[in-house]
């Protein structure tokens, strides 16, 4: 089975400011990655690149066996599914859970087609796996920060993708809306026909059992990649954020502080 994703000595330059600097990455069929990096190390460029919004400088890159070049990008996106926070702006708050879920399916925003049996029980399936199908017929708007990503990973979902991004999704949750969306990520990679993960991060302690792997990226470049139990370790992590840090490790997470210096 070909690769998910394959970008080979990718170069991004805007202007004469290198973006990406010689990225390569491989994500393999049945791998879940986490992406870890600080603000401004190039997530974002990566993303926009998977989805074919920007084309690489330099370097080469195949997304589900489809190498940039000889396939129709809008094609290979309805196969990417993209959950972010820049979508909740978009969409109309006055709309129901179940309608916004729908409207994934059909890549709008908004509903303007007769709402369908099979579509209705389709989206009643989803939210009931992400613990929100309480959540039917209530307003988006009055939905919770972090009760609006699970309608939003619902909504992705319903498209059937084959590579789902969470681009950031615990932003701006307290603890309690934190822990309940990534236990519904850590159940939704155990199911059936779960299309690949890419959980996209500045917190390793997000870093949840299900992603295997973990890609760390600092301006542009990646520092390492690989299985995330030898990614997520001190003499690495210091490394990466040139920094000493101590690394704990509570329920298969790891929670990073800075190390105390001497005085």
């Amino acid at each position: 089975m070909e690769n998910v994703i394959d970008m080979q000595g990718v170069y991004w330059n805007k202007g004469s400011q290198v973006l990406l600097n010689n990225v390569s990455w491989t994500v393999r069929p049945g791998e879940h990655w986490a992406m870890l990096g600080l603000n401004g190390s190039g997530k974002t460029t990566i993303l926009n690149m998977i989805n074919g919004y920007i084309w690489p400088s330099q370097g080469t890159l195949s997304v589900l066996g489809k190498k940039f070049g000889t396939v129709d990008l809008r094609d290979l996106r309805k196969s990417i599914g993209w959950v972010s926070s820049s979508l909740q702006e978009r969409l109309y708050r006055s709309d129901k859970a179940q309608h916004v879920v729908i409207s994934g399916k059909y890549a709008t925003i908004g509903l303007y087609q007769r709402l369908s049996d099979e579509d209705l029980s389709r989206a009643e399936e989803l939210m009931r796996s992400l613990d929100c199908a309480h959540l039917w017929d209530r307003q988006f708007l009055t939905c919770s920060q972090g009760e609006k990503q699970k309608i939003l990973i619902a909504r992705a979902l319903m498209a059937d993708p084959q590579i789902l991004i969470l681009d950031e999704p615990c932003n701006g949750l307290d603890l309690f809306s934190r822990e309940k969306l990534l236990d519904s990520i850590q159940d939704l990679s155990q199911q059936e026909e779960t299309p690949t993960l890419i959980y996209v991060t500045h917190h390793t302690e997000e870093i949840v059992p299900a992603f295997s792997h973990t890609l760390l990226l600092r301006r542009g470049e990646v520092i390492r990649s690989g299985e995330t139990e030898h990614i997520l370790e001190t003499a690495t992590l210091s490394e990466f954020f040139e920094t000493p840090v101590v690394v704990e490790n509570h329920r298969q997470r790891v929670f990073v502080r800075v190390a105390e210096t001497e005085a």
